[in-house]
């Protein structure tokens, strides 16, 4: 068992799907059993690109819906939206005047989200690594897990930490370190088993979304593209098979078995037997989840209730944090 606190958190930009459950809200869901948990709906994350209100509050719903869904338990971890809790901001402001330039210019999630139109990218995206920094921080928290794309994000959380800690002579924030989950699945597209699975791709059809219905689920797998040949007997003769080797992964993880377990099972069989096995796995994860979903829905006063005691945990937590880091930094504060 671990020591400390877990600090993650998620965007509200969309549904969510397979590759979020499987690769990282399965593993939230586990964490509660041991650990201190703080879960987050990152809403000042997403508008650092444009988002419609109505679309980012209905989003932010429909993942605290999911996240519910999926057994986050409100009454043992703590969930929340970001914005509910101001001093996420407060210190992402004292953090950028501990962050150098030449740090956030080495993030390559900037260079990718800008694009060639970088010169009109938010300041915000710019900084969105010193916001995350502070989401973590906040909560002095000790264990964040991450997935390849937030590593370097996590490594810049680290830097400022050691940062404020040398520059004002005290050990005041924990260095904070990954938690890498062997059991986390990296989720492909079911169209290019090459890409991650994503809710930006424009195609629905290469992904499995937490509120398909059946029938859906079953047609996508139906046409997720794979190839002539049957399953082998070992992964080694998948590496050349990224569409192949992408369901035998969803398999695996849906059933908790290694990719070879499955490929041992299923050796020498076709797509045509494998696949409706798959969809009936999915079905029988996704189903419970999204018909929970549409409960926790129903009754937005409920969800919001809830979200809203999570941001009165969160704040109980982050409050002192960010008093005390101010006297650190010399700022005046009244004592009332």
């Amino acid at each position: 068992m671990l020591d400390g606190r877990v600090f993650s958190g998620v965007q509200p930009t969309g549904n969510l799907h397979l590759g979020n459950y499987l690769g990282a809200i399965k593993n939230w869901v586990g964490l509660q059993k041991d650990h201190e948990t703080i879960y987050c709906i990152v809403d000042l994350h997403a508008i650092t690109v444009p988002q419609e209100p109505t679309s980012l509050s209905t989003a932010t719903h429909e993942v605290a819906a999911c996240l519910i869904a999926s057994g986050i338990d409100v009454n043992n971890s703590i969930l929340f939206n970001q914005s509910q809790v101001p001093q996420h901001a407060e210190l992402a402001w004292l953090f950028n005047c501990v962050a150098r330039l030449g740090w956030l210019n080495r993030m390559t999630q900037f260079k990718e989200k800008a694009g060639k139109n970088r010169e009109n990218a938010t300041v915000g995206l710019y900084a969105y690594p010193t916001l995350m920094a502070a989401d973590i921080l906040a909560y002095k928290a000790t264990y964040v897990p991450v997935g390849e794309d937030q590593k370097q994000h996590l490594e810049l959380t680290r830097d400022i930490a050691i940062a404020f800690n040398s520059m004002f002579g005290e050990n005041f924030f924990p260095i904070p370190d990954p938690i890498i989950q062997k059991t986390a699945a990296r989720i492909m597209s079911l169209r290019d088993g090459t890409s991650k699975m994503s809710k930006s791709s424009a195609s629905d059809f290469t992904r499995i979304n937490l509120n398909d219905d059946d029938d859906l689920i079953a047609q996508k797998i139906k046409k997720a593209k794979t190839d002539s040949e049957p399953l082998p007997d070992n992964v080694r003769e998948l590496e050349e098979r990224p569409e192949a080797r992408n369901l035998v992964g969803i398999y695996a993880a849906l059933t908790n078995q290694t990719e070879g377990d499955v490929v041992s099972e299923f050796s020498g069989e076709g797509f045509g037997k494998f696949k409706p096995m798959l969809a009936e796995c999915l079905i029988n994860t996704i189903s419970p989840i999204r018909n929970e979903m549409n409960i926790i829905l129903s009754d937005t006063v409920e969800l919001d209730r809830f979200l809203a005691e999570g941001s009165k945990r969160a704040q109980s937590i982050a409050e002192p944090v960010l008093a005390a880091c101010k006297s650190v930094m010399g700022f005046v504060q009244s004592s009332n």
